[in-house]
């Protein structure tokens, strides 16, 4: 299927750089950046769940010493 896809002018030359270099089509770029680009939002699923994973990283007690130190205040 083709599309039509408006991109700057300063992307299109380093595009065409990239693609002269890599020896491939700057349709083939595209593609594999759309590709790659689609995999890694597979990967991440819900954007809530990416955003609060490692949210207890730089606590120096961990979550159920955290819970017990509550529980234990009532």
């Amino acid at each position: 299927m083709r599309t039509l896809v408006d991109i700057p002018d300063d992307q299109i030359v380093e595009l065409t750089k990239l693609a002269e270099r890599e020896k491939v089509s700057r349709a083939a770029l595209v593609r594999k950046a759309i590709s790659d680009l689609l995999a890694s939002k597979r990967q991440t699923g819900d954007d809530s769940i990416a955003a609060a994973f490692g949210l207890w990283s730089d606590m120096e007690e961990d979550g159920l010493a955290y819970q017990e130190r509550l529980r234990s205040e009532w």
